[in-house]
């Protein structure tokens, strides 16, 4: 494609040099740049992309993007100046694709907790009614049954309109996608054109990044801010700053809610282990989910696809089929009868929802043990607080690793210690070795009692001094189940 064309599409500043030139690909990485390719100079977090433009020409970068033009220029480079790279690499990218968000309808889903379970949901559904369908979330990327393991919540910008061409290509209509606010705060999302956004919550999370909440729910409100006229806006007025998002938004607005006046309204009629019969859009309706917070995703669920003109029997009738998404209040039962829970529960909020979702089905007769950590090199202020919530709803407690990253395991430890209320402090345990902490809990377990093991979910590594190496919550708990054996 000529650089001209693309030229076309974006806003820039000062060009030097031709626009005449073939661009063969795209890239932010100095390292990747191959002959012929445009090199985008980002201001990133860790470094500055514009230190990088010399080793990009080296490369063979013919064109360079960027926000401050080097003090000398190189002879036949072309270099366009923008006041913003992050921004214009999306917007660059979509056009060397041929606008691919715009030959599909592209949903996203934001918020703190339930982005996975929604998108991936989605996807599954629309795969059910017949649809080829794309999915882009934490666990995987996929474009119809073809799956690519995910490296971040959301992909950077090139990665995005690289896995959006591949699904044009591949015949997609749809594609459900996971919205991070890092993702919307760095402009990863920019040159897509979205046909809807869901709102889930805003919780305590990121506050590493974003440093205050205000900033965090002002990085989730620019996504809904950014939508067209012809795009709708799905929001959880069950959150307080549910409305909040849909303040400055072009987009039709839709409300939902399992306690109050909605457009889209569900209620939890009975709650089980095995399952919810729910009253979605006033129809009783059996899932294999389980909790309050599940009932607000299957209703996201369905007000996103009625809005994207699917038939209400349809829906409710594949709803009541699909199984919950991996890694996502998970449930294994022992031969004596012990149940564990395998969940990705990472926030305050989030463990308090799936021990809410225990509490309301557990008979008071049986212990509920909770296993759980808290992330290294992530927000801090978070540890104490999920120590605390475990320790309110919980009969034991064992407070262990997460991914520990470059962090010292024993010193998060202490850092969650300090949310324990002295009266609780009895039945709190610390056991830095999270397989020991989870063989603690499965020995500390009678038949009967509910094991929780939250913060990892569906993640089958565990992170320790920058090394990856293999975990996976679910299988640990089979094997003390005697389940693999």
């Amino acid at each position: 494609m000529k650089l001209s064309k693309i030229l076309n599409h974006i806003n820039y500043s000062e060009l030097i040099g031709s626009t005449e030139k073939i661009v063969g690909g795209i890239e932010f990485d100095s390292r990747l740049v191959k002959p012929g390719f445009v090199f985008v100079a980002q201001k990133g977090v860790l470094s500055d992309g514009h230190k990088f433009i010399d080793k990009a020409i080296q490369n063979g970068a013919t064109v360079v993007v960027c926000e401050n033009l080097p003090a000398e220029t190189a002879e036949n480079i072309t270099y366009v100046k923008v006041d913003d790279s992050n921004e214009i690499l999306g917007k660059l990218a979509s056009v060397f694709y041929d606008l691919p968000s715009s030959k599909l309808k592209v949903v996203g889903v934001t918020g703190t907790n339930g982005k996975t379970s929604i998108a991936t949901l989605l996807y599954k559904m629309f795969l059910r009614l017949g649809y080829k369908t794309g999915l882009l979330s934490t666990i995987s990327y996929r474009i119809n049954e073809k799956e690519e393991t995910a490296s971040h919540t959301t992909p950077n910008a090139l990665k995005i309109q690289q896995l959006l061409a591949e699904m044009v290509n591949a015949g997609c209509e749809y594609c459900f996608m996971e919205v991070s606010s890092h993702a919307v705060h760095q402009k990863r999302i920019a040159g897509i054109e979205f046909a809807g956004s869901i709102f889930t919550n805003i919780t305590h999370d990121h506050l590493d990044y974003h440093k205050t909440f205000a900033e965090y729910i002002k990085a989730k409100k620019a996504f809904f801010d950014s939508l067209s006229t012809h795009a709708f806006a799905i929001t959880n007025i069950d959150d307080k700053n549910g409305l909040v998002m849909l303040q400055n938004t072009l987009a039709k607005k839709i409300t939902f809610s399992t306690r109050s006046m909605a457009d889209f309204r569900c209620k939890v009629i009975e709650n089980h282990f095995d399952g919810m019969l729910l009253n979605l859009d006033g129809s009783e309706t059996w899932t294999r989910f389980v909790g309050k917070f599940n009932a607000s995703n299957l209703l996201a669920v369905y007000t996103t696809a009625i809005q994207l003109g699917q038939n209400k029997e349809e829906v409710l009738t594949i709803i009541s089929d699909l199984q919950p998404v991996q890694g996502r209040f998970e449930t294994i039962r022992s031969l004596d009868g012990k149940l564990a829970i395998v969940d990705y529960a990472h926030t305050p909020d989030a463990l308090k929802n799936v021990l809410g979702a225990i509490t309301e089905i557990r008979t008071r007769n049986e212990k509920v043990i909770t296993v759980v950590g808290a992330g290294g090199d992530r927000d801090k202020t978070k540890r104490p607080e999920m120590a605390h919530e475990a320790a309110l709803a919980s009969d034991k407690v064992i407070l262990t690793s997460d991914n520990p990253r470059t962090e010292n395991p024993a010193q998060i430890i202490k850092d969650m210690e300090a949310g324990i209320d002295a009266k609780f402090r009895n039945k709190v345990l610390s056991i830095e070795n999270r397989r020991e902490a989870i063989k603690t809990a499965a020995m500390l377990a009678q038949p009967g009692d509910i094991i929780l093991i939250a913060g990892k979910g569906h993640e089958n590594y565990q992170e320790v001094n920058g090394v990856k190496h293999h975990f996976d919550d679910k299988e640990e708990i089979e094997n003390c189940f005697g389940i693999n054996n």
